[in-house]
């Protein structure tokens, strides 16, 4: 079953603290959803995209929050299927996923490492236009949408790779 929730709209950073929590009665749960990856960027979890926002535990079984990178983001049912398949396998008995797009998802939900893992994997943090093949920040928009629609295409003009750009919103 999923759900299409709001959350009353707070401040940015109160936002970030309600996604962020990890608290000890589901710390297994938050351990096993670790495994569960970005399927268009294999080198961030759910949790490390910002995406995955809070789990709750249910008499019933176990609701999970997740918010997407945008409303149209067509990995969201990748995405939710994968959370239900690893908690299912962690013995959960019954999953609820929560779409919550208030407050929105924001690149302030990503963290240093997050960011850090973009940069090795090829796509430039939302931080700034930085070429993650050599550096240079001389680089020209190619395409406002790149390989995916929350991504730009850029070239650089020092190395003439062409590299995406994860979009800041």
């Amino acid at each position: 079953m999923n759900a299409i929730v709001t959350l009353p709209l707070v401040h940015a950073e109160r936002a970030a603290l309600v996604r962020r929590r990890r608290d000890s009665a589901c710390a297994e749960l938050w351990n096993a959803l670790d495994a569960v990856k970005d399927p268009e960027i294999p080198v961030l979890s759910l949790y490390d995209l910002g995406v995955l926002r809070d789990i709750r535990r249910a008499a019933d079984g176990v609701t999970v929050v997740l918010s997407p990178t945008y409303s149209g983001c067509p990995a969201m049912e990748t995405m939710e299927a994968d959370v239900r398949r690893q908690l299912l396998a962690a013995g959960v008995r019954q999953v609820v996923i929560e779409r919550a797009l208030s407050p929105p998802w924001t690149t302030d939900w990503m963290d240093a490492r997050a960011r850090l893992a973009l940069k090795d994997y090829g796509i430039a943090p939302p931080d700034t236009v930085c070429c993650p093949q050599c550096g240079s920040h001389d680089a020209s928009v190619v395409s406002d949408f790149g390989s995916t629609a929350c991504k730009a295409l850029y070239r650089c003009n020092a190395c003439l790779e062409p590299f995406d750009h994860f979009k800041p919103l």
